[in-house]
């Protein structure tokens, strides 16, 4: 019993070390990464458009 709270006492000490994101920064983090899968997807799609013409055309 004594090694399980010594467990849950060392987690307590470690989670208060934790800095935590303020909602700005996740906002933030969020806009940016919509953004970049936003972005890459539009790439993705544009060379599958380009491979699927070439191919295509080809046959």
């Amino acid at each position: 019993m004594g090694k399980l709270t010594k467990l849950f006492k060392n987690a307590k000490i470690e989670l208060d070390k934790v800095i935590f994101p303020t909602k700005v920064q996740v906002r933030q983090a969020f806009i940016a990464v919509l953004l970049v899968v936003t972005v890459i997807s539009i790439f993705l799609a544009l060379v599958d458009m380009l491979m699927s013409a070439i191919v295509s055309s080809t046959i």
